[in-house]
């Protein structure tokens, strides 16, 4: 198989490049480092792009903006692609209120040429979107919650397993990220629903692994465990710290959208997340990586919340465990944090 994955330098997609490599014919990584121009010299993502060209021999990358329709449409138009995975976005809530027009024309605009360049050149490939849970905008925050002593959970028994795939999108804050992620999402529906394409939405929840470039703006997780093996103050914005994220390895992703390019199903959504076994607040994370490192995270409390963010967020797996049987979370969160926490050690040391 021939594989084109956009935002190959990012977390995800230099996982499914290395994950793809030993059964590709070729892979074809689109990534013009805007990363490094959103988020500064931390975002810079050549040492990643580096790391897998020199790894995977049947690899290669070009330095190409996915908001460049006439390169979009003629990469597709050269290359017999069988799957495109869509990864490259401008990924921060705060950073869309500043950088709008970007914001929007890498995640809608750069996702509309994509799917336009596939159905007129290769409308039998699988389009796979890495979306976001945040086209469910605040909604979420409307769900009953209890406080519980480290961490905010869902009242309702029924929401016990997490946010499913029919929670409604619409009528509530989601950030000016959040809309780009929604317009791209629905039109990603859209062609598999209208053309009849293989496309499919991964609603992501906190993805996160040891190959990321976290930063303040983007990458919790990974930016935390950054921050307390530096021995910085990590800085928690509202809720106080209470807020849960559920936590997905990058390795896992990989996985899930291995399943569904091997039997795609036409105009899909899915959530894809840790669910409630990789949950965890911003206090509980504090608690396992000082296990995991013996430092103890130095903290400051800002008592304003990022603008749409979530206060308990769990992804409800049941919809992509039941059309894809077999597919299950394989690393904990202890897991994460330990490969993640080596990962930083040995990148931090030069």
């Amino acid at each position: 198989m021939n594989f084109l994955i956009t935002g190959a330098g990012g977390l995800i997609g230099s996982e499914l490049i290395a994950y793809f490599a030993p059964q590709a014919d070729s892979i074809m990584g689109v990534d013009n480092n805007m990363r490094a121009d959103f988020f500064g010299p931390d975002g810079d993502v050549r040492w990643n792009i580096r790391r897998i060209e020199s790894t995977c021999s049947n690899f290669k990358n070009i330095t190409c903006d996915v908001r460049d329709r006439p390169t979009i449409l003629k990469l597709l138009q050269d290359n017999p692609f069988d799957a495109v995975i869509h990864c490259a976005a401008q990924p921060s809530h705060d950073l869309a209120a500043t950088r709008p027009f970007d914001d929007f024309d890498v995640n809608a605009v750069g996702t509309l040429n994509l799917l336009e360049a596939v159905r007129r050149y290769r409308p039998k490939a699988a389009f796979v979107f890495l979306s976001t849970n945040k086209v469910y905008g605040d909604g979420p925050n409307n769900v009953p919650l209890v406080e519980l002593e480290t961490r905010y959970d869902y009242a309702s028994p029924e929401f016990r397993d997490g946010i499913r795939e029919d929670f409604p999108i619409d009528h509530c804050k989601h950030s000016i990220f959040g809309a780009s992620k929604v317009a791209a999402d629905v039109m990603t529906q859209e062609y598999g629903r209208y053309f009849g394409m293989n496309t499919v939405c991964f609603r992501g929840g906190c993805l996160t692994g040891p190959h990321h470039s976290g930063v303040s703006l983007h990458g919790f997780l990974n930016y935390l465990i950054k921050v307390n093996l530096q021995g910085a103050v990590y800085t928690i914005f509202g809720y106080k710290g209470k807020q849960v994220r559920d936590n997905i390895h990058s390795i896992d992703v990989a996985g899930a959208v291995d399943r569904y390019i091997r039997d795609p199903r036409p105009g899909e959504v899915y959530n894809l997340g840790g669910g409630r076994q990789n949950s965890c607040s911003i206090l509980e994370a504090f608690k396992l990586i000082r296990d995991v490192t013996g430092k103890a995270m130095l903290s400051e409390y800002v008592d304003k919340a990022r603008e749409g963010d979530h206060i308990c967020y769990i992804s409800d797996m049941a919809k992509f465990k039941g059309h894809y049987p077999g597919w299950e979370i394989t690393s904990s969160l202890h897991d994460i944090m330990t490969e993640t926490a080596q990962a930083w050690t040995k990148r931090l040391k030069g």
